[in-house]
């Protein structure tokens, strides 16, 4: 079942973002910021976290922001934080994941997805590409913001 977070898994949700930031290079898992992260996210009506919940059991999760593009002359969403728990992995939860954040961004009127993958995750764009999704000529750039 694939629906809407609430602040009730949150530990849940720190649990599968400290296995997807084991996997990136340029993240480190700090759950004080991950918590502060998520519980913007839930508290943000221009974006939406949803989890898939297995027996009972939240195994998966997904998170998107809208953004204006000027490119697209409209509304874009920005993926996030797309992981499963690895005992799930190969079921199809993933794809459920990203069907229904599709499905939400639809309702919204977006005209293009996006998303950043750590380009060593090899499994993980694999998954992408064989769900449609492109790579493009465009590069992430950083700058981290001292305050």
């Amino acid at each position: 079942m694939i629906r809407p977070a609430r602040p009730t898994v949150l530990s849940k949700l720190l649990d599968l973002l400290d296995i997807l930031f084991a996997i990136e290079e340029d993240f480190v898992f700090d759950a004080g910021r991950q918590r502060q992260g998520l519980e913007m996210m839930l508290a943000n009506d221009r974006g939406i976290v949803l989890v898939a919940e297995k027996d009972g059991q939240v195994v998966g999760m997904c998170s998107g922001q809208l953004m204006i593009s000027t490119a697209e002359g409209g509304l874009s969403l920005l993926v996030e934080d797309v992981v499963v728990s690895g005992l799930c992995q190969g079921q199809g939860i993933g794809t459920m994941l990203l069907q229904a954040l599709e499905e939400w961004g639809r309702e919204k009127k977006i005209t293009r997805l996006q998303l950043l993958a750590d380009r060593k995750n090899n499994k993980g764009l694999d998954f992408y590409y064989k769900r449609a999704w492109q790579g493009t000529e465009l590069i992430c750039l950083c700058k981290r913001q001292s305050n």
